[in-house]
């Protein structure tokens, strides 16, 4: 293998060392899609990127997205991180906007002068429903912490979640989940991961907390998920959770595990279909090559 350069990153990230951390290659259309996972394996990241060249092919890069146990077909945080080596390294800041070519489609990220990036999701499909005693057994909780107000619900922006309400932020600290009926619960659902959210935050600025839970991919916990909370702020929307037609919030993931990350997202009504879009910082943090 050739040597092939690579940068480190904090996504979702308002400070060095917090957010999600990224792995982001460079003209990678050389290695083999075995190569590729091997090498997100070795970095062994929630996901690691591969931009395939420097040049666009069509109005958009290449990029293909790994976990350290498959290839996937979307993930927001690897978006937003990817997008910003695009601008910023191979487009020299003289972009506003990039687009990705992804397997889900083409995800457009966009750049506002206050350091944030904007990537606007497919829009959301609503899947299953899901009874509250299952969730409630698989995190560790009683039936009652859970929000019977709103479903446990499939929802996809491009990576399907379940999306389980709690009614405070004592419930979502105290999850443990139980990976036995995890894995009995998804061997006949789309979705894989798990996100859980409560309508209270660790800090005063924020507006919702969340946790996301995916050891399918092997990640029992991620710090912060662009498409979970994508399929969040559509459920939201869908439900009326804050009896509006359009929300802009702050929501806060990775506190439970010493990285704490911020995503922004705003949703609403756009004719007959949703428009989701997730916004965050990214942080260069490293960078050198592969040998």
């Amino acid at each position: 293998m050739k040597k092939t350069s690579f940068y480190v990153l904090d996504v979702f990230a308002e400070k060095k060392y917090a957010g999600n951390q990224l792995a982001v290659f460079r003209n990678a259309g050389h290695l083999s899609t075995e190569e590729m996972q091997q090498i997100a394996r070795e970095v062994n990241f929630s996901e690691t990127t591969f931009i395939l060249s420097d040049e666009q092919k069509g109005d958009g890069f290449e990029v293909r997205i790994f976990t350290p146990m498959e290839e996937v077909p979307f993930a927001g945080h690897p978006t937003l991180g990817t997008a910003h080596i695009l601008r910023n390294e191979i487009l020299q800041g003289r972009a506003d906007s990039v687009t990705l070519n992804l397997k889900v489609g083409q995800i457009p990220v966009s750049f506002s002068p206050d350091g944030y990036a904007w990537m606007k999701q497919m829009p959301p499909v609503f899947g299953p429903q899901h009874k509250t005693e299952i969730l409630a057994s698989l995190l560790g909780l009683e039936p009652a912490e859970l929000d019977e107000r709103h479903p446990v619900e499939e929802v996809s922006t491009g990576m399907p979640f379940f999306i389980v309400p709690l009614k405070n932020l004592a419930a979502l600290q105290k999850i443990k989940v139980n990976k036995e009926k995890y894995f009995d619960l998804i061997k006949d659902t789309v979705a894989k991961g798990i996100l859980v959210f409560c309508p209270e935050a660790h800090e005063p600025q924020n507006d919702i907390s969340v946790r996301v839970f995916v050891e399918y991919h092997g990640v029992p916990e991620d710090p912060a998920t662009g498409s979970g909370n994508g399929c969040l702020a559509g459920y939201l929307v869908q439900h009326r959770y804050f009896g509006t037609d359009n929300i802009d919030l702050r929501s806060e993931q990775g506190y439970e595990m010493g990285r704490p990350s911020l995503l922004l997202l705003k949703a609403g009504q756009n004719g007959t279909k949703l428009d989701v879009s997730v916004g965050g910082k990214s942080i260069l943090v490293a960078q050198g090559e592969f040998v």
